[in-house]
Order: structure tokens, then sequence, then C-alpha cells
């Protein structure tokens, strides 16, 4: 990267980012054979060829969610390629599930390997027939990086499935533990058969309003960011309570966030003991992403951990979004202090493959009850295995936290810049978010940036969420920061 051209470049808008006389050093060297910088060769994004893709997907598949079709053999580190020749600077990054770059040359390494194509073309059954370097492939990746006080892994396909069988889980606890750990009677073997209690119990999951937990049918129940993502579907009789809807900035308002989180802490627990279908589990966001970003201050889910032991409510921490490093440690609980561990914890994206950590005790009483038949992926494994590798040895946290101080103070300095435009900046790492005036300008916004260079994502009602890889450093939000500051000059002229 030309860094003192890139300087020059944005050091021309008065008023943004005074320390940008210096971009910061990181410790993660360049990623070899990326782009330089963004790349357009078309007018409009989707161009032509995406189009005619779109097209003939749609043929056959809904291709209506799809910003364009992306060539991935070009891609390169934080750069994704599109059929029409385009070169975007991807700060979206799949969804927050990319951590170390396009094309990452130790990941085609490792996959070139025997024990790749092994795994590969012999996809194995993980519950039946689990090939014979699965427990050292386990001990290499997934327990590379479980979370403090959690020694068990449920191995699983998505974030979905993680967090669908996490419900599984309490829900087989709880009984275990109300009956206890006697054998299951002939009538709860005989009524569940017909959906029935006793063997059918009525329980329920306590999730936040504003969360979101997945798509499949359980977790369909504790997602509550839209409601496009629920029409029709029947759902649990489930409690949400009310996740604090913090001011901001945090350090200005503490005496009133305070106050706020201490009447949804209240609410909790008055849902817990006065819900007509008994909570055996609450599962949490460390941020609300899906749902606009909202965080939430150590306090609230150390408050959290003690009203769920007190009531002997499972608690589930939901990292599939804010897992792996993103918000500067691996995972976001670690930041929270918090008295004892989660009973469990759900990962997917950045992670690659996807599943629950646990202890023992959350283990069904009988085997092939919290089974399906791929019981996740070891090729995922396998590429976890790398990743891992790759962030202890290039010192990828401290890359999270020095871009995304850089990635704050910046968009800080826009906020002042243009408080008309830019409000509610939060963050954590490089997870940060800021508001629009509305969600059409939201919207606008990610597509003049799409128009630019520049791939970002929106979440909740007028918010972009920034999901940058781990491997992002600030020469390339500084790129972002040239081309953001174009695109609110364009919209300052037009308000």
């Amino acid at each position: 990267m030309n860094t003192s051209k890139l300087l020059s470049t944005i050091s021309k808008y008065q008023g943004v980012r005074s320390f940008a006389s210096s971009i910061p050093k990181t410790p993660t060297p360049d990623f070899p054979g990326e782009y330089k910088e963004p790349v357009l060769k078309t007018a409009n994004i989707p161009g032509p060829q995406s189009i005619a893709l779109s097209a003939k997907l749609n043929k056959l598949q809904d291709p209506r969610a799809a910003h364009f079709f992306a060539d991935y053999a070009n891609s390169r580190g934080n750069y994704i390629a599109d059929v029409d020749g385009n070169i975007l600077l991807d700060l979206y990054c799949q969804i927050a599930s990319i951590p170390i770059g396009y094309n990452n040359p130790e990941l085609i390494k490792a996959a070139k390997s025997d024990k790749w194509v092994s795994a590969i073309i012999n996809r194995p059954s993980l519950g039946v027939l689990p090939p014979k370097d699965w427990p050292a492939l386990i001990e290499n990746s997934f327990m590379q990086v479980a979370p403090k006080g959690l020694h068990q892994i449920f191995t699983a396909m998505c974030g979905s499935c993680a967090n669908e069988c996490a419900y599984k889980a309490v829900f087989m606890h709880y009984q275990h533990v109300k009956r206890g750990g006697a054998p299951f009677s002939p009538e709860e073997l005989s009524s569940c058969m017909s959906n029935k209690a006793p063997g059918s119990p009525s329980l329920s999951i306590l999730s936040f309003k504003k969360g979101f937990h997945g798509r499949t049918f359980g977790t369909l129940s504790t997602t509550r960011s839209k409601a496009i993502h629920k029409l029709d579907i029947p759902a649990f009789d489930w409690p949400a309570a009310t996740f604090p809807q913090l001011k901001y900035p945090l350090d200005k308002y503490v005496k009133e966030n305070r106050e706020i989180e201490d009447q949804c802490l209240a609410e909790v627990e008055h849902l817990i003991k006065t819900w007509h279908i008994p909570v055996a589990g609450l599962i949490v966001e460390p941020i609300q992403a899906e749902g606009g970003d909202n965080h939430a201050t150590p306090y609230f889910f150390q408050g959290l951990r003690d009203i769920t032991k007190r009531h002997g409510v499972s608690m589930i921490v939901d990292e599939v979004q804010t897992g792996m490093g993103a918000t500067g440690k691996f995972w976001a609980h670690e930041h929270w202090n918090l008295t004892s561990p989660p009973d469990i914890v759900t990962f997917s994206k950045k992670m690659q493959a996807a599943g629950f950590y646990h202890n023992i005790d959350y283990r069904p009483s009988e085997s092939y009850r919290n089974f399906n038949t791929w019981m996740g992926d070891p090729v995922r494994a396998l590429e976890l295995e790398v990743v891992v590798e790759q962030i202890k040895k290039n010192h990828l946290l401290d890359t999270v936290n020095i871009t995304g101080d850089y990635l704050m103070k910046g968009l800080n300095d826009f906020q002042v810049k243009y408080p008309h435009l830019v409000k509610n900046l939060r963050g954590q790492g490089t997870f940060v978010a800021f508001d629009l005036p509305s969600g059409a300008d939201r919207d606008a916004v990610v597509n003049s940036l799409r128009l630019k260079g520049v791939e970002t994502g929106g979440c909740g009602v007028d918010a972009i969420r920034m999901r940058p890889m781990l491997v992002a450093q600030p020469y390339h939000i500084a790129q972002f920061f040239d081309r953001f500051d174009a695109t609110l000059q364009e919209f300052s002229k037009k308000k």
C-alpha cells in the first residue's frame, strides 16, 4: 500500500481524522498478493454479468437477497472480486464469517494435504464412525480456543443448528435434574410419542427483544429482530425480556444506563419467576448484532449470570457473531469478568465450524439424543486448526484492537463532522456500528459505498455494521474513510 499517497488523499478532508498523520502499525504482516485498493470496472454493482447470472439462478433458486455474484478465485485478503471485474474492500465479510482473508495461502497449502483430501471425499457420520484423528483434531482446533471453564464440545453444522441443539441440551439437563437422575418412567417414554407431558414437558427458553438466534424452528421462537424472519411460522409461547437500549457515548450516560440495565435485570427475574411455562434456559448475545448492534455493559451480564444461578436457569451465550476475536478477545464474554462461566457458549461464523461448548453435566444422560447424521464437518475443524494457528502466530487479536481503535476514532470524527448523519457510534474491537437518520438513508449509504468499492452491511432499523476480517489493518480502514467521507459529502448536499 502506498501509505504516503493515501495519507495525502485523506488529509484533504479537514476536520476528519486529525490523528491520521500516521496510520498505526500492527504486528500483522501484509497479506501476500493482496490488492492495493478497490478497483471499479462497471458503473453499477451488480454489473451486467452479475445481473445475467441472477436471471439464470432465478429459474432454479431465489436470488433476491444477493448483492452481486462473487469471483472467489480472484478475491484476495480483505478484497472480494465480482464476476464483472470489480474489486471491493470487504468490511462485511460474508456476514462476519471470514477470519483470515480470502485465499489465505496457509489455508490453500493445508487444503492440498492428504489429510484434507481424505476428510473431503470420505465425509464421516461423526457420531457413529468418527475418523481415527478426530480426538486429536478436536484438541488442536476447538479446544485451543475453548472458553475458560468449559471443557466439552458439541459440533454442529451452522449457527442455527448450534443454538437449536443447545436448547435441547438445556431441556434435557433441566429434566434430568428434576427427576434426580432417575431413569425415564414408562409414562414419559409413551407420552413423548404423542407430544404430550410428562415425556414432552412444557418448558421455555427466555430470550431478548431484538435478539437473533437463528431460523430453525426452535431458534426462531427466540429470534425477535425482524418480523420478516418469523411471519407465517408457528412459534412456542416463550418469554422475551427487554435488552438494554443504552445511550451513547457510554461514558457520558453512566448513571442513566445503569438505571436502564437495572430495569432490564428486574424484568428478566420477574419473567423467570412468573412466566406460565417454566424457564429452563436463557439465551443472550454479547452484542445484539442482527437486531442493531445493541450493547450492554459487563454489569448487565454479571447480573444475568447471578439471576440464572439463583433460579437454576441455564445461561447460553450466543457467540455466533461475536466469537473468534472480533471484539479483541477470542470470546466477547471474556470482557465481562463473570463470577462463573456461562453454562453453554454457541459459535459459528468466524470459527468456520459450528457447535457449542459446555461441561459434562450438559451431556445427555443417554447417547443418540443430541445427534444428527453429520455432527459437524471434519474439514471445517481442519480449517479452524489453521485459523487458530494464524491468529496466534500473527498476533491477530492485537491487530483487531489496534485497527478497532483506529476505526472508532475515525468514525467519531465523522460523527462530529456530520452529526446530522452519523450518530450512536458503538463498538468493541472491530465489531463496530453506527446509525443513520433512517433505514432508507442507511440503505442508500451502503449502496453508495458499494459503488465506491466498499462492501458493508446493515442491521437493525437504521444501523451500518462493520465486520472487518481479523487481518484488516488501519490502512484498509483509511481507504474506507476516504470513500465514506465522499459519500457523506454527497448526502449533506442533498439534505
